[in-house]
């Protein structure tokens, strides 16, 4: 639980927030200012207080990275279909986070690595720049990724403790993202494979679409069975797109198979 707490003397206003074995954290929220890359003019440092989330969603990346041999990390690009363009990812943990963030009709813009955020912490300065930014009806959603073994380290603590204090105070969402379960991760990045609409053949989806109320409550087979006028290889990307874009739907908890039961959207 965060506390405010004011003094006068300084006329700041901090945080306190009690963190495993170290006590209690002390941000300076007025301190603290944002970086970033707009996406047209020179870099920017603001107030934290005075960002707008459209200039952090439509900016470039403040950090970005270079493929070497020997690397490491996993790093690359990823095309969101969200977007219509890639975004870069620098580890596995942050592409499976991307490509979640991608099925999540409930996003509707992403950034990676979209600032840097500075602030006085404990009575020294501090940085950190940010995994990704989503855009939602709601609010914007800062996102660190973090392998969950290391949510315990007392620096990883530090770093996602003054970090959420200063996003809440700027009215934002802040999430710390770990590793996504298992079977629901496989049948995502399964599906992501058929997220380019202009790659399945629109006939199909055309048909499939006339006839949802006729696919709820029909297994993947019965429903390819369903429209046997047509080729499969044309009909299963077809299925599995409107599986993607979650115009149908299904229990992602268990694995996919030609038994699992579609259901409509609502």
């Amino acid at each position: 639980m965060c506390q405010p707490e004011c003094h006068a003397e300084v006329a700041v206003t901090v945080y306190r927030v009690e963190r495993v074995m170290q006590g209690p954290v002390r941000v300076d929220v007025n301190s603290a200012v944002v970086a970033y890359r707009p996406a047209e003019g020179e870099e920017r440092i603001l107030a934290a207080r005075d960002v707008k989330p459209a200039a952090l969603l439509s900016g470039h990346p403040w950090r970005t990275f270079r493929s070497y041999l020997g690397q490491r990390h996993y790093s690359g690009t990823y095309w969101t279909a969200t977007l219509g363009r890639h975004v870069i990812y620098e580890s596995r943990l942050e592409l499976a986070n991307l490509i979640g963030a991608d099925f999540d009709s409930g996003v509707k813009k992403i950034a990676a690595q979209p600032f840097m955020l500075t602030a006085e912490v404990d009575g020294q300065l501090r940085r950190h720049t940010v995994d990704y930014v989503w855009g939602t009806d709601d609010n914007l959603v800062v996102v660190d990724v973090v392998r969950r073994e290391r949510l315990t380290h007392c620096e990883v603590q530090l770093l996602c403790t003054w970090t959420r204090m200063v996003v809440e105070y700027m009215g934002w969402t802040y999430l710390v993202a770990s590793e996504p379960a298992r079977v629901w991760m496989s049948n995502v990045r399964f599906l992501a494979g058929y997220r380019r609409e202009w790659l399945v053949n629109g006939e199909v989806l055309t048909d499939l679409r006339s006839r949802m109320d006729q696919i709820a409550g029909q297994s993947i087979s019965g429903t390819e069975s369903a429209l046997a006028r047509y080729p499969k290889p044309l009909v299963r990307p077809a299925l599995m797109h409107l599986l993607w874009s979650q115009e149908l739907i299904c229990d992602l908890s268990e694995p996919l198979r030609r038994a699992t039961v579609l259901e409509v959207s609502t």
